[in-house]
């Protein structure tokens, strides 16, 4: 894979130019869905991740949501909310939530850019990856409270570890 960092040959980059150069380098599935924002499929180790980044020009944000489907058993809402506070809790860069109507867990993230700042190629990929890495490390977590019955303390004990996944 060719280096992430690339001159830019405009002398303002608009961010999403430079998140879809990211994707082309990764060769992830992406569509410019408009001149602000970029749809991307990244696979991970547990499952696929939705990504979508939209740049927010009246507050000079670049948004990153990643989603994927979860689709807890009925009764379960109660202790995948308590999950959510104590992933949240721990959870420094961006914050869950669940997207109830849509059945969909959701990460969210804004890098602000304010003052004509721009993001570099470098940054973009490490947001993008650390959002894959927050899903990776909690969805155990999230699976075990709503399909394990475990408890939420149970559950977060596991994405603490960071054990998941790994032989």
């Amino acid at each position: 894979m060719a280096s992430i960092t690339q001159e830019f040959l405009a002398a303002d980059p608009h961010p999403i130019d430079i998140v879809e150069h990211v994707a082309e380098l990764h060769r992830w599935e992406f569509d410019r869905v408009a001149d602000d924002q970029i749809a991307m499929a990244v696979e991970g180790q547990w499952r696929g991740y939705s990504i979508t980044l939209a740049w927010s020009d009246s507050d000079e944000t670049l948004r990153l949501i990643c989603t994927f489907e979860m689709d807890p058993p009925e009764g379960t809402l109660n202790g995948l909310y308590e999950v959510l506070n104590r992933t949240n809790d721990i959870c420094w860069s961006g914050a869950f939530t669940y997207w109830e109507a849509q059945r969909l867990m959701v990460y969210r993230y804004g890098l602000i850019l304010s003052g004509g700042q721009v993001a570099g190629a470098e940054q973009v990929d490490v947001m993008i990856r650390a959002a894959v890495a927050a899903c990776e490390r909690f969805y155990p977590a999230f699976q075990m409270v709503t399909w394990g019955e475990n408890s939420a303390q149970d559950a977060m004990r596991v994405a603490i570890a960071e054990a998941y996944g790994h032989a």
